[in-house]
């Protein structure tokens, strides 16, 4: 499916990266390894778990490179780029993978916190397909897989940073899916249930958050990359999507449309909006829901 394509992962040392990299190999892809080797909350650096991917690449008869690059640094994913033109002179897929979580309650979250889990996440996919949008427009093709969130998607409790962050990238995803599908260049989004290390910083204070943390490791990260091969494929014409998977589940998630309206020929006055419209409208409100609250159902 992948023979001979290019593809950059960002965040692949561990994890779904990992994953998604051993796959796009073992399909054909060449592959270059992106991770800067971070612990969990973005800090500290190890060339070990990109090196390590790289060498299980080619010890099953593949090609990859390794890359350290912050995804959150414009300079590190122009390099990547180069890396890639000068490794395999080409590039067709880039997957958005790299992120951290430094999750707390929204009134205890430090300007620090918030910013730099927007660098990595939103910044980061910014960053690396600007790097590699003037390529895709010269060769007419390409593919961004951005991965977003279902805490952004939905909600969760503690990760106004991560959530923002993730559905900052639903909005980017589009406009590359819209902007750049003149020059036959698809972007779609991927949420994932999927047991990794930063699932595992998530606290697990009481009886229904460790039953969800349970029932999160049974979700092996494996179970994303078939998706991300299949969107990655050139004859793939599949693009502005998000989708959402759990373990053997795929779906398709919504989009914002309008569901409800109201009206007033003379106009809206504070007191109309107030006795008119928003009672007319609390039928479809939303509740304050989060992923848990959606997905209710043991993952199939």
């Amino acid at each position: 499916m992948l023979d001979g394509k290019v593809v950059i992962v960002t965040g692949a040392g561990r994890g779904i990266g990992r994953d998604i990299a051993l796959m796009m190999a073992a399909y054909g892809g060449r592959v270059v390894v992106n991770d800067l080797g971070g612990a969990a909350d973005g800090d500290g650096t190890d060339a070990a778990p990109a090196e390590d991917v790289v060498a299980e690449i080619v010890a099953g008869g593949g090609e990859a490179v390794a890359n350290f690059g912050n995804v959150a640094k414009a300079q590190d994913a122009e390099a990547m780029y180069a890396q890639a033109m000068d490794s395999f002179g080409a590039v067709d897929v880039v997957v958005n993978n790299a992120g951290i979580l430094r999750d707390t309650i929204f009134h205890k979250m430090s300007h620090h916190a918030w910013q730099s889990v927007l660098d990595v996440h939103l910044n980061g996919s910014f960053n690396m397909a600007k790097a590699v949008a003037g390529q895709f427009r010269e060769q007419g093709s390409g593919c961004f897989v951005n991965f977003t969130s279902t805490s952004g998607l939905i909600g969760n409790f503690g990760q106004a940073n991560y959530s923002a962050a993730k559905m900052g990238i639903v909005g980017l995803s589009k406009s590359l899916a819209l902007d750049m599908s003149r020059f036959n260049v698809r972007s779609n989004c991927i949420a994932p249930f999927a047991w990794s290390r930063l699932i595992g910083t998530i606290p697990a204070n009481t009886e229904a958050e460790a039953a969800r943390v349970e029932r999160i490791k049974a979700m092996t990260p494996a179970k994303i990359a078939p998706l991300c091969v299949s969107l990655a494929a050139p004859d793939c014409d599949v693009t502005g999507q998000i989708f959402c998977i759990r373990k053997n589940e795929i779906f398709l998630m919504s989009q914002p449309r309008p569901i409800r309206s109201v009206h007033r020929d003379d106009g809206w006055t504070p007191e109309s909006v107030t006795e008119h419209a928003l009672p007319a409208l609390k039928a479809d409100f939303y509740d304050l829901d989060r992923s848990g609250d959606i997905f209710t159902w043991d993952p199939i």
